[in-house]
């Protein structure tokens, strides 16, 4: 497979689950597309670890490859597809490699939000940094909640109950991925802080998680997304 073959195949899974993006990418500039969806995808590798259940051995090896990974991205020398866009941007990809071994520990700090929230500070800020720079954009002092917040949603729509603080856990499943659902919604509004395309996919992965706090599936007319999408693109 060649390198450009391999790139479209991790873009197109990121394309995969998320395609309501072809519906809001509008509100992106067209320079940034392409390394919004490389950048989004790559985070999509840790939150599929972060999801990870049972045994997670390959998953936590795959994991020390990608913090290798970004410190050779840190010289310009990527071996991986997303380093061919990635890789270019002088972002702080060491400070994001140091924080990657929180990940696996996180899986297990699940007494209390406050716990689940605290094992996750560090990887947020480090993702924040990181995307400043790759979306040239100011560094703004609410960044690293936003991805916080992002990050406990995207595990709980993956994992579902596994993702619930057990402070929170009950008998009913549904209940308490709702309770937990309803609770990293508290404060997280139509715009979160960020550039541009942090808040875009925010917003959308807050119609998602509104879904589970209602404990029903929820499907938001294309006229009611792009409107909230245009509203949060606008910023803070």
């Amino acid at each position: 497979m060649s390198s450009y073959s391999a790139l479209d195949s991790f873009l197109a899974k990121w394309h995969q689950r998320w395609p309501e993006w072809s519906l809001v990418e509008p509100f992106i500039a067209v320079d940034q597309r392409e390394r919004c969806v490389a950048w989004f995808a790559l985070l999509q590798e840790f939150d599929d670890i972060l999801a990870a259940q049972g045994d997670t051995t390959a998953q936590d090896a795959k994991l020390a490859w990608w913090a290798q990974e970004l410190r050779s991205w840190q010289g310009q020398r990527s071996r991986h597809p997303l380093g061919r866009v990635l890789d270019p941007l002088r972002a702080p990809w060491m400070g994001l490699a140091d924080v990657l071994p929180d990940l696996p520990a996180a899986r297990a700090a699940l007494s209390d939000p406050g716990v689940a929230q605290r094992a996750l500070q560090a990887y947020a800020a480090a993702v924040a940094a990181v995307e400043s720079v790759v979306f040239d954009a100011p560094l703004q002092p609410e960044a690293a909640q936003a991805v916080l917040v992002h990050t406990l949603g995207q595990r709980l729509l993956r994992s579902g109950q596994q993702a619930v603080p057990a402070s929170i856990a009950g008998n009913d499943a549904g209940q308490a991925v709702a309770a937990w659902a309803q609770q990293l919604l508290k404060g997280w509004g139509v715009r979160v802080a960020g550039p541009r395309p942090r808040r875009v996919l925010a917003l959308l992965a807050r119609l998602r998680l509104q879904g589970l706090a209602a404990d029903k599936p929820l499907t938001p007319h294309q006229a009611t997304v792009l409107l909230k999408a245009w509203w949060a693109a606008r910023g803070r």
